[in-house]
């Protein structure tokens, strides 16, 4: 996990609480600015968007957003009108005790499908909140939000002036299709809304949506950018670049942290005919359950990686015979290797972090992403995950 001791953006408050979601831990989220803010946000394209992506996906065009709400370990989907209504009602009662609009809060929601809330405990736990919220807490934010990780992600950077604090939760059902999970980040930085806007879904995808645990794209993916401007402006090229940083910080633990997960596995595609076919055959290698339970187990199968880009049929262009392939720079494609190299190549996927560099011979398209190896431990989780 990436945490620095650096004090967050000015103005923003915050609280958690257990509102009988998990058994003890905190469940319930809201980080707020007292002021009003710019924002931008990206949402699952899934066609069971749970009625939390739905409400903040119809205000977002407005870009004025101030802040999140979070409920965890319930993802309030397929639950029918009575979800929808009870995702209304957390929101506009939480915009009221804060005193704002109903549509300057992105509710988010993540956990088991197809369960209504327990509303009784959730009304509850709100008639007991009250305006004004502590300083927000970022790590008791990002630990609230989480459902199987086993670990919260935060990560801060200056921004001249400014701070950028990102939180995030994820670790499977990650497959993101123009969307991030349930991923937040607050600045203070002062940057108009258009701009704003632009240069968040740059960093998006290229960080979060260039990110896949087991090929599942979730119900519930929810990311956002607040920014309340009250250090004043920034460089724009600058603020990008820390968004980027902290993004990828967060992209890499949760890769890491990826469900049963024992290896962070990054494929660096270059030599493509564009970014967008590097960002594919990154995606078929990464997502293969054969290289994943290669890299498992440590196993220099460097066959499988071929079988990945080989099964995109529709690339056309991409011929075997331009095809490099490489584990870290141990060159296995077409080199041919012998026993000491493999031995070598072995002894390299036993680390915690696996890089598998391919040149596909074409052009100057390059594009990198992250996933994490399969392991029993994944089975096990996900076939216990209701029970």
């Amino acid at each position: 996990m990436w945490t620095m001791t650096i004090t967050g953006p000015k103005g923003f408050r915050g609280v958690t609480r257990n509102m009988g979601l998990k058994d003890a831990e905190d469940d319930f989220a809201v980080v707020v600015s007292e002021v009003p803010a710019r924002s931008a946000a990206v949402f699952t394209r899934s066609r069971f968007a749970g009625p939390s992506v739905v409400l903040s996906r119809e205000s977002a065009p407005g870009r004025r957003a101030r802040g999140m709400v979070v409920l965890s370990r319930n993802a309030n989907v397929a639950t029918g009108e009575a979800g929808r209504d009870n995702a209304v009602e957390v929101r506009r009662r939480v915009a009221g005790i804060v005193g704002i609009d109903p549509g300057e809060l992105v509710i988010g929601s993540t956990g088991v499908i197809g369960r209504p809330y327990p509303m009784g405990s959730i009304r509850e736990g709100l008639d007991a909140l009250s305006w004004p919220f502590p300083e927000a807490d970022y790590p008791a934010a990002a630990a609230a939000i989480m459902t199987t990780d086993t670990r919260p992600k935060s990560s801060s950077v200056p921004v001249g002036e400014a701070v950028l604090t990102g939180i995030a939760k994820g670790v499977g059902m990650i497959e993101p299709d123009m969307a991030t999970l349930l991923t937040f980040f607050f600045t203070d930085a002062d940057i108009p809304a258009a701009e704003l806007d632009a240069l968040f879904r740059r960093v998006m995808d290229r960080t979060f949506n260039a990110l896949s645990i087991d090929t599942d794209t979730s119900t519930s993916d929810t990311a956002a950018i607040f920014a309340n401007g009250l250090a004043g402006p920034v460089d724009l090229a600058e603020f990008e670049q820390a968004l980027y940083t902290v993004a990828l910080r967060l992209v890499r633990d949760i890769a890491s942290d990826g469900e049963g997960a024992g290896k962070l596995i990054e494929v660096r595609v270059t030599g493509a005919r564009d970014d967008a076919q590097a960002k594919r055959v990154g995606k078929s290698v990464v997502n293969s359950p054969l290289v994943k339970t290669a890299v498992h187990g440590a196993d220099p199968n460097w066959g499988r990686i071929a079988m990945a880009i080989g099964k995109l049929h529709d690339e056309t262009d991409i011929s075997p015979h331009l095809v490099r392939i490489w584990f870290d720079d141990l060159p296995m494609h077409p080199e041919e290797p012998g026993d000491a190299l493999l031995e070598q190549a072995s002894r390299y996927l036993t680390g915690d972090e696996v890089v598998v560099r391919v040149d596909l011979g074409i052009d100057e398209g390059a594009f990198t992403v992250y996933g994490c190896d399969l392991t029993e431990g994944y089975v096990k989780l996900n076939a216990d995950y209701t029970t």
